[in-house]
């Protein structure tokens, strides 16, 4: 009856009442296994082709579209990105600099072009504001700061000042943002004139596609870490957003603009491109 249910043969069944699970099947279930295990490592948020790297790296011959068979068939699915408020004000007198990026969001060298932005942090104790730097070579998160308000002094310059010393600028450098008043105000824009190799580019009024980057790291922030805290008060978020960015994301958390290597695996292999060059 079982055969007519599920229109297998007989004969099959009896094979692998004899037999028992195929090669395959076997081969499978320990994939399984690690897919688990990398799937838990990430905080659910890896789909199919990145955990086939990941798993490639710990030596499985495995196919992306066999890991997807197999996580479909497990019902393990990547958590998805949420819309999330912007916390841009821009209702300012302010000059605005031109959008030089242009959405040209790839660089040929670390240092070339850094992007930032400033989203908030929900805690029962109020708001906490995170503001970050990344460099668009490597996508690393070269600067970062965490406040209770959303000051320049607090914001854009505590991130900038943390930037310089991790990357100092040699070489011309873009700096993109948003129109905020943080980005726009007198106090930071001196900063950036001070540097000669600094020039300022800020995106259309409105437009976050032409601040993408920025906009998509805090999405995927958000989804992998923040929306599954309920943090208690802002140093609780200070430390579990610490350890995201600097444990995780700048260290073990592949990316797709990177062709799924990590950070620190990037930056390796740049080197040795460097050296044989």
């Amino acid at each position: 009856m079982m055969c007519r249910v599920f229109k297998i043969w007989k004969s099959s069944y009896y094979y692998w009442l004899k037999n028992g699970p195929s090669k395959r099947w076997i081969e499978n279930e320990q994939l399984l296994v690690k897919i688990k295990e990398v799937f838990t490592a990430s905080t659910q948020s890896y789909g199919s082709p990145r955990i086939a790297v990941e798993l490639k790296v710990l030596g499985f011959q495995v196919s992306r579209q066999r890991t997807a068979r197999i996580m479909k068939a497990a019902g393990i699915r990547a958590k998805r990105k949420r819309k999330f408020i912007s916390t841009t004000d821009s209702r300012h007198n302010y000059p605005i600099a031109p959008n030089i990026l242009n959405r040209a969001f790839t660089a040929t060298r670390s240092g070339q072009v850094w992007v930032s932005d400033i989203t908030y942090i929900k805690t029962n104790k109020g708001w906490l504001y995170l503001t970050v730097i990344i460099d668009l070579f490597d996508r690393k998160v070269v600067g970062w700061a965490m406040s209770k308000g959303l000051s320049a002094e607090e914001t854009i310059i505590v991130a900038w000042r943390m930037a310089i010393v991790n990357r100092p600028i040699v070489q011309k450098l873009i700096f993109h943002s948003d129109r905020g008043i943080q980005y726009a105000c007198t106090k930071f824009t001196n900063i950036l004139k001070a540097n000669k190799l600094v020039c300022r580019s800020m995106s259309r009024k409105g437009n976050c596609w032409d601040n993408a980057v920025a906009e998509s790291f805090f999405k995927t922030i958000k989804v992998e870490s923040v929306y599954n805290e309920n943090y208690h008060d802002q140093d609780q978020a200070k430390l579990s957003i610490f350890k995201w960015i600097e444990i995780w994301y700048n260290r073990k958390r592949r990316h797709s603009a990177l062709g799924y290597k990590t950070i620190e695996e990037f930056e390796i292999l740049n080197m040795n491109q460097k050296i044989a060059a």
